[in-house]
């Protein structure tokens, strides 16, 4: 998927390649900053392997502008029990700073809609801090949130 965004020549969506691997981690970087998030750099390669696996129900998309890797999501398909078909979870979603406002993030969130819509898959859903009000009115562009509460217990890391 491309198309020109305001601000931006063009975005492009795509899976990531190995070559994209330096880029992704600059992303991936900026993305632990900003929910202030350690991440062990064994737990960042292991993630990028299963990016780059096909046969992982992890995958992911990044998005080019100008050429050059602007954003990055990871996502899980997974099996439900709502469901006969598959679910996706958008775990991560990254825009660059510098190009933030121009699209890149919706152009990543149609890419993913309409790659959850050619699976087949039942359902895409996501979560983010209710402080973050610039993915939030993203995020309300396509549903409005829902009633549920997030509960996590971290265990074994």
């Amino acid at each position: 998927m491309s198309g020109t965004v305001s601000g931006v020549q063009s975005v492009v969506v795509r899976h990531p390649v190995a070559a994209d691997e330096a880029n992704w981690r600059r992303l991936w970087a900026g993305y632990n900053d900003f929910y202030n998030a350690d991440v062990p750099d064994e737990v960042t390669s292991y993630t990028w392997r299963r990016v780059l696996d096909p046969a992982s129900d992890v995958f992911g998309l990044v998005a080019e502008v100008d050429g050059q890797l602007a954003g990055m999501a990871l996502c899980v398909a997974h099996e439900g029990t709502w469901s006969l078909s598959k679910l996706c979870y958008l775990e991560d979603l990254f825009v660059d700073p510098s190009v933030r406002g121009a699209g890149v993030a919706r152009a990543i969130m149609d890419h993913l809609v309409a790659l959850c819509e050619a699976n087949g898959w039942s359902d895409l859903y996501w979560h983010t801090r209710d402080t973050n009000a610039a993915a939030r009115r993203l995020y309300d562009s396509y549903v409005k949130v829902d009633d549920h509460v997030r509960y996590r217990m971290e265990l074994n890391r």
